[in-house]
């Protein structure tokens, strides 16, 4: 094995047992020792990848979300119309939730951590606010094709971006209890309903 797949094969490994520290102890009773001992590497080779127990928090983070990114830029590229966009984009929704499916101490970690350590609020933050900006920009381009109304489109993403969240934490509290990719769907339905050009 050359050293760049070894390389990737290792950070991999780490990020894996991390992800599986954190869900079963929480983040502040995982210590990097334990991630060594589930990854099976020392922690010289920790710290050769990551810089601490943060970093790798965030990169999982970031990872988490990343190919939520890659589907929503996707459908948006080939959307017809923003409105065909957004009810596509909420037509994904059931991948996110098999996706999470057992990820819920994470995912709940993640927003933990963030209500007391000013890195992760970060990161979180930068997140919500680039999933603001994008539908923001969406509802700015429907409204210049003429498919939405003249209406704020800030507040709009808002309340997108809030339709997602409270979706997807109700669907990891209660992950069989909906429909959760219909209630997206039917969700966006409604917001479009009030906003669309009929």
């Amino acid at each position: 094995m050359t050293p760049q797949p070894r390389a990737e094969e290792t950070r991999s490994r780490i990020l894996t047992a991390a992800q599986e520290s954190f869900a079963r102890y929480g983040y502040d009773a995982t210590g990097v020792a334990e991630i060594c001992r589930l990854a099976g590497v020392s922690k010289g080779a920790f710290y050769h990848h990551f810089p601490s127990k943060q970093a790798v928090f965030l990169q999982l983070l970031d990872h988490w979300l990343a190919e939520l990114d890659v589907q929503l830029e996707a459908i948006r590229a080939g959307a017809e119309t923003v409105t065909q966009g957004l009810v596509q984009m909420a037509g994904t929704a059931q991948l996110v939730f098999q996706a999470a499916d057992g990820q819920l101490p994470i995912f709940l970690e993640f927003w933990t951590k963030a209500a007391h350590d000013p890195a992760v609020w970060q990161a979180m933050i930068a997140h919500y606010r680039r999933y603001r900006a994008f539908f923001a920009d969406m509802i700015e381009a429907g409204i210049a094709e003429g498919t939405l109304r003249s209406v704020d489109p800030d507040i709009t993403a808002q309340v997108i971006v809030s339709l997602a969240v409270g979706l997807v934490l109700q669907g990891l509290l209660d992950l069989h209890g909906a429909d959760w990719g219909q209630a997206a769907r039917e969700g966006i339905r409604m917001i479009l309903d009030s906003i669309e050009v009929q």
